[in-house]
């Protein structure tokens, strides 16, 4: 059985290597292992072993903490937005294309959105 914070650290996983555009055999020649390992990580199927976390973390470029940000004592994936947009491939890539966006442009576009969403932003 799956537990919810091996899930939440394998979507922290994904959400990272696609904001940097590696795939899953990319992140695995880095740190050493098969392709199916990852695959197995970002889904909570297997657990990250800290010394792996710790290479996963240095392959990608990001801070051990950032894994587990957003983790909340005690809560499981129900509710969470945050969960749910790390596990949408099409919401991930928006993001990754926002980013490479200058400051300006993407502000331009969130208000945009802010503006076609309506009421439902406020």
């Amino acid at each position: 059985m799956k537990h919810p914070v091996d899930e939440h650290v394998g979507q922290r996983i994904r959400h990272c290597r696609w904001m940097v555009g590696m795939t899953q055999q990319q992140l695995a020649e880095a740190v050493g292992i098969k392709f199916q390992q990852i695959q197995k990580y970002e889904t909570g199927a297997n657990r990250v072993s800290a010394s792996r976390l710790w290479d996963i973390s240095r392959a990608l470029g990001a801070p051990i903490d950032h894994f587990f940000e957003g983790l909340e004592p005690g809560a499981g994936r129900e509710g969470n937005a945050v969960a749910e947009i790390l596990a949408d491939k099409e919401a991930l890539e928006l993001m990754r294309t926002l980013r490479s966006f200058p400051h300006a442009q993407r502000r331009r576009l969130f208000e945009l959105a802010r503006a076609l969403g309506g009421d439902a932003a406020a």
